[in-house]
């Protein structure tokens, strides 16, 4: 049905209403209008979206232009959409979600599922490693929290969310400086916040499991913090052996030179670390790169240009974000134009952590 879609497509704001403030730099990367509606809880822009929110089951979708959710029609052509070994390993998931996220006050300290948890408890094969690429960072400290600094106690942890001691929680955790062009992994497991003022692409698993260590001060149901699973199994999830030095290290990229003359037109974003569960690519438009052909999540970050391919060209500026199915073949990016390309694992990494398998 869906066979002769082959050109990228370009996607519109798909923004669900959050427990928290934000969006204002999502608005200004798209060039519109911010707080539509007088709605400042709109932080997050669910891009080429085929996961709904949790406990929905349409909420968070992306829709294409035509209106029909962009799950549905992976689900209706997903050799053309996703590539036949994607598929054969995957099904008709992307195995990927991507986000805009612009936090607009300090997210709550909390913690997601590894795929053997989320397998075990919760029926899925995948859990919750995400990452950020800083886009922006504003005010006077743009941080994040990343993993114990110390190793702690299951019985401390638990007293800590029972009497929502944020001090204690925030002041356990690695506090890191962010910059433009920062690439952070967050594996699942690692407790973790995001500090006011951060604007990010965040590449997640395609799920939205969360459990709030935090909820106390945020329009958050204490009893829907925890998946379901009462507060003993859902703090099973969370890693409690200490962070050190080297491993918070290995979980970083710097990238500040990304766009400068000397840069490489396709650069390697996050950690080789992040393999097993998404990929990303910053792409400038030299013209002489071939890139393989894959389904994709573009997000264009400056400038404009085009991507083109076999009998196509498809323009793109500041701002647009784009779904790339498999079935448009290797892609060209021309142009002054800087995109973060964002793809699904390979099936040969995801299979090095796959509790199914």
């Amino acid at each position: 049905m869906l066979s002769s879609v082959i050109r990228p497509i370009v996607l519109g704001p798909n923004q669900p209403r959050q427990f928290y403030l934000g969006g204002r730099a999502i608005a200004d990367l798209r060039g519109v209008a911010a707080g539509a509606g007088g709605d400042d809880f709109r932080p997050e822009d669910w891009v080429g979206s085929a996961t709904p929110r949790y406990g929905t089951s349409e909420d968070g979708l992306s829709r294409l232009p035509d209106g029909t959710y962009l799950r549905d029609a992976l689900e209706a052509d997903p050799g053309t959409w996703l590539g036949p070994e994607h598929f054969e390993y995957f099904g008709a998931s992307p195995a990927l979600l991507v986000k805009l996220l612009d936090a607009g006050q300090r997210l709550p300290v909390h913690v997601h599922p590894n795929r053997s948890f989320a397998f075990r408890h919760l029926g899925s094969r995948h859990g919750k490693t995400e990452s950020w690429i800083v886009l922006g960072a504003t005010g006077s400290e743009p941080v994040v929290y990343l993993g114990w600094s110390r190793d702690i106690e299951a019985a401390e942890l638990s007293r800590w969310v029972s009497e929502q001691d944020t001090m204690a929680m925030l002041g356990r955790l690695h506090k890191l400086e962010v910059a433009p062009g920062d690439a952070v992994l967050v594996p699942a497991g690692t407790p973790h916040a995001i500090g006011e003022g951060v604007f990010a692409v965040e590449l997640q698993e395609p799920t939205d499991f969360s459990i709030m260590l935090e909820y106390k001060g945020f329009d958050l149901d204490p009893d829907g913090s925890e998946l379901g699973l009462g507060r003993d199994v859902a703090l099973q999830c969370v890693r409690q052996k200490a962070f050190s030095a080297a491993d918070i290290d290995g979980l970083r990229r710097h990238n500040q030179a990304a766009a400068s003359a000397q840069a490489p037109a396709v650069q390697e974003v996050m950690p080789l670390a992040a393999n097993p569960y998404f990929r990303a690519q910053r792409v400038l438009g030299r013209g002489a790169v071939r890139l393989e052909a894959s389904f994709a999540v573009v997000v264009v970050i400056s400038g404009e240009g085009s991507l083109e391919g076999d009998g196509w060209s498809h323009p793109v500026k500041r701002g647009d974000t784009l779904v790339v199915p498999w079935g448009s073949g290797p892609v060209r990016v021309t142009g002054e134009v800087e995109l973060l390309r964002c793809l699904p694992p390979l099936p040969a990494d995801a299979k090095t952590d796959d509790p199914s398998a």
